[in-house]
């Protein structure tokens, strides 16, 4: 929990201390890469430390990453610049990769199947705190004390996570050996038993059909190796593609060389990573990942939940500044709504799926949320804030329900030494997801602004006139927030699409995952 609230609080902390850190470094033509950085370098990451944990197990990834995060944060407080302190934040987000992935993992090896909602519950509440938390912390700290606490402060916080990592996380022996020696083989050369390109038989019982490499049956006792050129290939693909979309629309148009000159390397790029990875023995992202209907359906329809959830959290908060008059403390409590029913929807997410399956519970949640998308551009102008407060918190619990039946479902089916490159690819999918979602929509709102007050009009020029902004203005943010949010409602239309067409019916549950809920509700224990 520590660990994550490292991750969790150091995309959010920074952002009020703006001010205080361009005043003191300069370079308020590029601070906004202290962000964008930092985001670039978690995304690109997580794809590469999900399959070092199935490779060389949690426990030392997981410290590595610790550390490195807080090799990172030392640096941040003593950067001279603002170029060596986004230098030094692009090393904090190599270690918050690590964080966020790792931990992700091991919340599924240390829960069996029926206790998982409750600590991937306490896993979104760490995020939600962070959301309303950091932005307060940071501004106390820069306004109070030095912005460089700010970094200084994760130095007591994660050594003490790490001490508690190395003390108390033990591995199993028997899945020890199993990172270390791959996946299982079988002998018509699909990683596992059974028939090559099946989905398992049924949902609580069954085993998904495995694609890899011939082997000559038993357990593998081959030499570990890491596909650093993979790695390579995936980190540079990432951070073009990556930052085409921050940077797009931003620091330079969209049809401008620089754009797509950055979009053509990256699908360059992608060819060359593609051809790595078929001939690596050890690849950072399988071949299986997108075989498989229900990994590849999860991806994709969290692809499609990141690319919505930059409706609330990027311009909910500028609508209620906007249009409803709000001060940005109160804007943040609008959007805090919907982290508070979110974790709480998530926790209660087992009674449902337990009895009607994963997909489905899935379904009825991404449906409420379309229907909540589609309700926002109904709200009176101005209206009063407790109408989109209301709809956040709505949104939050359906989110709940749409979420987490799909991580947990996903790592479900599949062993121990593949679920790592199992859940960094979809945190690497929703991450992507916000990603487009922040340029698609941010193109979307300032076309809507440009139309209506003027072709040099954008959100980033209206930002110092929010506070006091005349009708014509507060008019035009709402109808810019209302088409984000019809987007946004594309998006969930998106992920059903995908749920119904593309997930089995039934998540092809381990056997394993099955007798441990089978124990637990039968009072014996786990195994």
């Amino acid at each position: 929990m520590l660990g994550m609230a490292l991750a969790a609080l150091d995309g959010t902390v920074v952002s009020t201390a703006v001010p205080q850190i361009v005043g003191d470094l300069g370079g308020l033509s590029i601070f906004s890469w202290l962000f964008s950085g930092y985001l670039l370098a978690v995304t690109v990451t997580l794809p590469v430390y999900g399959k070092l944990c199935d490779t060389f197990g949690r426990k030392p990834v997981l410290i590595a990453g610790t550390i490195l995060f807080l090799i990172g944060s030392l640096l941040c407080a003593a950067a001279w610049n603002m170029g060596s302190l986004i230098a030094f934040r692009v090393v904090q987000g190599l270690g918050g990769g690590a964080l966020q992935g790792t931990i992700q993992t091991i919340a599924a090896d240390l829960y069996p199947l029926k206790e998982r909602p409750k600590i991937q519950a306490k896993l979104s509440s760490v995020w939600a705190t962070a959301s309303v938390a950091g932005p307060a912390a940071g501004g106390l700290l820069a306004g109070y004390a030095d912005w460089r606490w700010i970094f200084l402060i994760n130095l007591p916080v994660g050594l003490l996570a790490l001490w508690l990592i190395a003390r108390y996380l033990v591995e199993p022996e028997g899945r020890r050996q199993a990172a270390g020696t791959g996946a299982p083989q079988g002998k018509d050369g699909e990683g596992r038993t059974g028939r090559k390109g099946q989905e398992g038989r049924s949902e609580g019982n069954g085993q998904e059909g495995r694609s890899g490499r011939k082997g000559r049956g038993g357990r593998s006792e081959r030499k570990l190796t890491v596909d650093w050129a993979g790695a390579v290939a995936i980190f540079a693909t990432g951070t073009l593609l990556l930052t085409a979309l921050v940077q797009g629309g931003v620091a330079w148009p969209w049809l401008s060389a620089p754009s797509l000159g950055l979009f053509a390397g990256a699908l360059a790029l992608a060819g060359v990573t593609v051809l790595v990875e078929r001939r690596a023995a050890e690849p950072i992202i399988p071949g299986w990942i997108w075989r498989r209907r229900t990994i590849s359906a999860v991806n994709l329809a969290l692809g499609a939940l990141g690319l919505l959830m930059v409706a609330p959290t990027v311009f909910l908060p500028t609508y209620a500044q906007a249009v409803l008059g709000l001060g940005p403390i109160a804007a943040g409590f609008v959007l805090s709504a919907m982290t508070l029913s979110w974790p709480i929807s998530a926790a209660f997410s087992n009674r449902v799926y337990n009895r009607i399956g994963f997909r489905l519970t899935a379904v009825i949640g991404i449906t409420l949320a379309l229907l909540v998308l589609l309700a926002f551009p109904f709200l009176p102008f101005p209206g009063e804030p407790w109408q989109p407060a209301l709809l956040m918190f709505l949104l939050g619990g359906a989110l709940g329900l749409f979420q987490l039946p799909l991580i947990v479902g996903v790592q479900s089916t599949v062993p121990y030494e593949e679920r790592g490159t199992t859940t960094a690819s979809v945190l690497f999918c929703r991450q992507v997801g916000q990603s487009v979602g922040a340029a698609l929509f941010g193109a979307i709102a300032n076309g809507v602004l440009a139309s209506r007050l003027g072709a040099d009009t954008d959100l980033d020029s209206l930002a110092h006139a929010l506070d006091h902004a005349d009708d014509t203005l507060r008019r035009a943010v709402d109808a810019a927030v209302d088409y984000v949010y019809l987007g946004a409602a594309g998006a969930a239309a998106l992920a059903l699409l995908v749920l119904l067409t593309l997930a089995p019916r039934r998540f092809p549950v381990l056997k394993e995952h099955k007798e441990q809920q089978e124990q637990q509700q039968d009072g014996s224990p786990s195994v």
